[in-house]
């Protein structure tokens, strides 16, 4: 542990408290996965600004999000901008995303 960005951290811990059964930095048998949604088949990462510019960055991201789609599962990346100065808009579009995937909430209290 301790990859993930804390705006990852901060992304994960309102999934939960809104009720979801995400998981922070799981590891999926190729990768840590910054926020995975196994239920909805959904991994969710939170990326800083070299995943943009660096070519090389770019292209891992890619043979990532092609190993997990191998698996039936589908990657959001989020910038860790959005988070730190669009919190609430993308959570709540985030939240509509697993909505609509059907995702159920948890019953435990957070």
């Amino acid at each position: 542990m301790g990859k993930a960005s804390p705006e990852a951290k901060k992304l994960w811990q309102a999934l939960r408290k809104k009720g979801f059964r995400a998981f922070y930095e799981k590891w999926d048998g190729h990768k840590t996965i910054d926020i995975a949604i196994p239920e909805v088949k959904m991994n969710i990462e939170v990326d800083g600004g070299q995943h943009n510019f660096n070519p090389k960055q770019a292209l891992a991201d890619l043979k990532r999000t092609y190993y997990s789609f191998n698996k039936g599962y589908f990657t959001l990346r989020i910038p860790n901008s959005l988070i730190r100065n669009h919190f609430d808009e993308a959570l709540n579009l985030i939240v509509e995303i697993l909505d609509e995937s059907g995702a159920q909430l948890d019953e435990d209290d957070y």
